[in-house]
């Protein structure tokens, strides 16, 4: 089986020092939705909305596909992991592990299925797959389903040429994306009720890259989630080489740039792959995996794959950003902040999503390069 490092879409909450926008809509998450078979090129990420609305980001096509999946009963998960899974997902689709591709996991909130993107490697068809509490493996077909298209647009200077990560926000959705011009980190908001026939706000953003010690403007937003503090509205994004950034939502300007303020900085040879908030013992946190491209020469664990706790206070710094943003490390490359963590237990988690209250859902690979679907405690 191949993986690819495709970033992950989660919608999370933050629910200490920062207040989420709510995850229930007053209406159905789509305006119009229309049957058919909706063209996709593509797959690169996937999320939900509520009411089991599924969220396909699509790069290649430059457009985001909502589709009402009417999965919205609630089923209890009742295994701890499904050993093997990249093989019983294959024979769904009469191959082998190594005949598919893994793109992207999502749990739908409604139901807590997850929901797996997967690409064949013979035909480069993109298929969606499903696994339910019991460990039952299904497709879900994008053929005849009720869905809407929204348009990603292009500039006079670039167009959007993948998706980095889709997030539900309450009252909107948002796409982190990377697009053909020097400003190339966009990120696009579509107002809720989602509308086939409106185009999205988006701003392009300017990151200060704590390791680089620059400012920049096309590395890609790779794992982005809302948050929402003294009633404005932000985008907490991390990168590459790895900042933790906020952004403001509100105020911006109609295709706009923006400025980010860099809160955290991970330590550089790592891709950030999803994220997702949760309460534990009355605190709140965040939970980010990350794929360590420096792993042979300087790892961080037994796997390149390794997962990071982060208080989640520490993202509501005002004073010490940018240049002055908290380290993971220090000098000597010894952890250096006491509310962040590396999970131990999360070691070779390739993707990762919430799946209730006290677990999250992962795909994790052990030392011999088996992969599973495990229902993990929260740590």
């Amino acid at each position: 089986m191949s993986t690819r490092n495709l970033f992950p879409a989660v919608a999370a909450a933050l629910v200490t020092a920062f207040t989420l926008a709510s995850t229930a809509h007053g209406a159905s998450p789509i305006k119009a939705a229309k049957a058919g078979t909706p063209a996709i090129k593509g797959i690169n990420v996937i999320s939900f909305a509520p009411d089991g609305v599924l969220l396909i980001g699509d790069g290649p096509g430059a457009q985001l596909i909502a589709v009402e999946t009417g999965d919205t009963t609630a089923t209890p998960w009742t295994i701890a992991r499904v050993d093997k899974i990249d093989e019983k997902l294959a024979a769904k689709l009469g191959t082998t592990a190594a005949g598919i591709e893994i793109l992207h996991l999502s749990v739908n909130p409604a139901s807590h299925t997850a929901y797996i993107a997967v690409r064949k490697q013979d035909d480069r068809k993109h298929v969606i797959l499903t696994v339910n509490g019991a460990g039952k493996i299904g497709e879900f077909s994008l053929e005849n389903v009720k869905h809407a298209v929204l348009p990603l647009p292009k500039s006079d200077k670039g167009a959007v040429n993948r998706i980095t990560d889709v997030a539900w926000s309450g009252d909107r959705v948002l796409v982190g994306a990377l697009a053909t011009e020097e400003f190339a980190s966009k990120v696009f908001s579509f107002a809720a009720p989602l509308d086939a026939t409106t185009g999205p706000g988006s701003f392009s953003t300017e990151t200060y890259h704590v390791a680089h010690r620059k400012w920049e403007t096309r590395a890609p937003m790779t794992t982005l989630m809302p948050m929402e503090e003294n009633g404005k509205k932000y985008v907490v994004g991390a990168f590459a080489c790895t900042p933790v950034v906020r952004y403001p939502l509100d105020d911006i300007k109609p295709s706009g740039q923006v400025k980010g303020e860099s809160v955290i900085e991970l330590g550089s040879g790592n891709q950030p792959l999803n994220m997702f908030t949760y309460q534990k013992d009355g605190k709140s946190y965040i939970l980010m995996n990350t794929h360590r491209f420096h792993h042979a020469r300087k790892p961080f664990g037994p796997s390149p794959y390794w997962t990071v706790r982060i208080d989640s206070s520490l993202v509501n710094e005002k004073q010490n950003i940018n240049e002055k943003a908290l380290l993971r490390l220090d000098a000597k490359g010894e952890p250096a902040a006491a509310g962040i963590k590396m999970i131990e237990a999360y070691h070779g988690v390739m993707h990762l999503d919430k799946l209730d209250a006290t677990k999250a859902l992962a795909l994790q690979q052990d030392a011999q390069k088996s992969l599973a679907l495990a229902a993990l405690d929260l740590p």
